[in-house]
């Protein structure tokens, strides 16, 4: 039986009651993937619903102009949501928004419009998409003030146990809190480096799973203030350890059968799954300005650790930018690698659709898989990923898929943000050539 709007909205005013709702949060994602939020008193509950909640954009990162400034926050009423303890231990209840221009119209620099856009593209090819993401990130110890300071909360390694990993209670509340909202968890675990977590949860539409990551990610910052740590998603916050990655696990799905399983096929994967990951690869220059988009970045996309350098694909061989894991049946799917998660979940989904949608289209070739070490052979015989945020922006601009993706509003503030960027880091004198020219 499918609900009506009055009835949803009919619930979610029966239980703001029963648990005592004071506020109401209204949240949505900027341009830079940064989450910012509207607090409305519970007396307001009705008229949000209705979608009468104003909010002035104009500084808000790839939004409008000063002269242009006010938009609505139209609530999903699916992501209704009291939130935790751990989160806020006000009673406060929290919506997911799409952000609409003052005639209706959905807003085009709004990043989850152009998440659903990327999914109404899939849609109209017959085809869903399912997203598994798993975000990495580090602890670090907070000075007297709260402030954090490069000193890791521990110097374990990679699945090691307490006494030496000393996240794991943190990591138990983070999915205690997680569970509250609804996520279905798999595993938790120290990672690679020291200080570093992740924690795994299920796949899920492709909408669901970019509101997700951007749950996990305030939950996993809140939690880890909770017990006086401070939580980065910093992709390489140091020097000389793995950097944290957000790969994501891709599905597509046909009329509710996998459309990347061919049990014909020697490997088990079908043509579909091979154009769609040809067309990843053959934009893999110009997504990463989206995938990867901040100076830091690109320390970690170098060789050594872990992270993917080179574009091209395998099935066990994690040096690559694609990996195909064992699964097979409706679990099969693929992993891209490069992502980090300092990206915009839903820019980065949307541009990563619209490339393989576009390989599928042309019936493009991926190529056999690769199984060397690619840390160890020439970037003569491999194309590889940008080492610089310059040349990733480079990238986008010739790439007219992704722009595409992106839309004409946010693809032009998005570039001229990120050539800031470039211009600000490229200005800045670092301790490191301090160190090594100021005595030459």
């Amino acid at each position: 039986m499918t609900l009506t709007k009055n009835s949803i909205q009919q619930d979610i005013m029966k239980e703001a009651k029963e648990k005592k709702v004071e506020f109401i949060r209204l949240e949505f994602t900027d341009m830079l993937g940064e989450t910012k939020n509207v607090e409305l008193p519970i007396e307001e509950l009705e008229s949000v619903m209705n979608n009468e909640a104003m909010f002035d954009s104009s500084s808000i990162a790839g939004f409008s102009d000063i002269q242009e400034s006010d938009m609505y926050l139209f609530p999903d009423l699916e992501t209704f949501k009291v939130l935790p303890d751990a989160v806020d231990q006000d009673c406060i209840a929290r919506f997911v928004c799409d952000i609409h221009t003052p005639d209706g119209e959905p807003f085009e620099g709004d990043p989850r419009y152009i998440l659903k856009r990327a999914m109404k593209e899939a849609e109209d090819m017959g085809y869903t998409v399912n997203v598994g993401p798993e975000p990495e990130f580090f602890l670090f110890k907070l000075d007297k003030e709260g402030y954090p300071i490069r000193k890791m909360n521990d110097r374990a390694g990679y699945f090691d146990a307490s006494p030496k990993d000393k996240g794991d209670q943190v990591r138990r509340d983070i999915v205690r809190t997680l569970k509250k909202f609804g996520f279905q968890m798999e595993a938790s675990h120290h990672e690679v480096a020291q200080g570093q977590h992740e924690i795994n949860f299920r796949f899920d539409s492709v909408i669901k799973a970019a509101d997700n990551i951007q749950t996990f990610k305030n939950v996993v910052k809140d939690v880890a203030t909770g017990h006086d740590y401070h939580a980065t998603f910093m992709p390489k916050p140091i020097a000389g350890e793995n950097g944290s990655g957000m790969h994501c696990h891709l599905s597509l799905f046909t009329n509710g059968e996998s459309a990347f399983f061919d049990e014909n096929d020697p490997e088990g994967i079908s043509t579909t799954m091979k154009q769609f990951m040809a067309g990843i690869l053959s934009h893999a220059n110009g997504l990463a300005a989206i995938t990867n988009p901040n100076v830091n970045s690109y320390k970690r996309l170098v060789p050594g650790y872990e992270a993917p350098v080179s574009v091209a694909w395998s099935h066990s061989n994690r040096s690559c930018m694609i990996r195909v894991p064992t699964t097979r049946g409706m679990g099969t799917r693929f992993e891209i690698r490069n992502p980090d998660p300092t990206a915009n979940p839903y820019l980065t989904l949307a541009a990563v659709i619209h490339a393989g949608l576009e390989g599928i289209r042309h019936e493009l070739d991926a190529g056999a898989p690769e199984t060397r070490n690619l840390y160890e052979v020439s970037t003569e015989d491999v194309p590889t990923l940008p080492t610089n945020l310059k040349e990733a922006i480079k990238a986008l601009q010739e790439d007219k898929v992704v722009m595409e993706a992106l839309g004409d509003h946010t693809s032009k503030v998005y570039i001229e943000e990120k050539e800031k960027e470039w211009i600000e880091y490229s200005l800045n004198v670092s301790q490191w050539e301090i160190d090594r020219y100021m005595n030459k």
